[in-house]
């Protein structure tokens, strides 16, 4: 089973609040505790989005794929950046207060 997690904040009034970190953060743990078999959770987004790829790192989600000039923005190229998170990882950085 292949799961994958994000967030959207439309209003940027409030952006740079940690409301991404808390939000993001609560639907991980909703999303391994309500699959119990599930062994990692993804993340993707655009290099673009460097907000999300610091949130992303800043939760413990390890960079695990970069796909060149795969989505357009704008007309501009833009990479996709994939992120995931093992269970165990997630459990032990819980557990120990991040």
């Amino acid at each position: 089973m292949v799961k994958e997690v994000g967030i959207v904040i439309f209003n940027e009034e409030y952006w740079g609040n940690g409301i991404g970190y808390k939000a993001l953060k609560m639907w991980i743990n909703e999303v391994f505790a309500d699959n119990p078999k599930l062994v990692r959770l993804g993340l993707s987004t655009w290099s673009g989005n460097e907000r999300m790829m610091k949130l992303a790192e800043k939760l413990g989600l390890k960079k695990e794929a970069v796909y060149r000039k795969a989505r357009i923005v704008d007309n501009q190229y833009y990479d996709s950046v994939s992120y995931g998170i093992l269970r165990e990882e997630w459990l032990v950085q819980s557990y120990f207060g991040q």
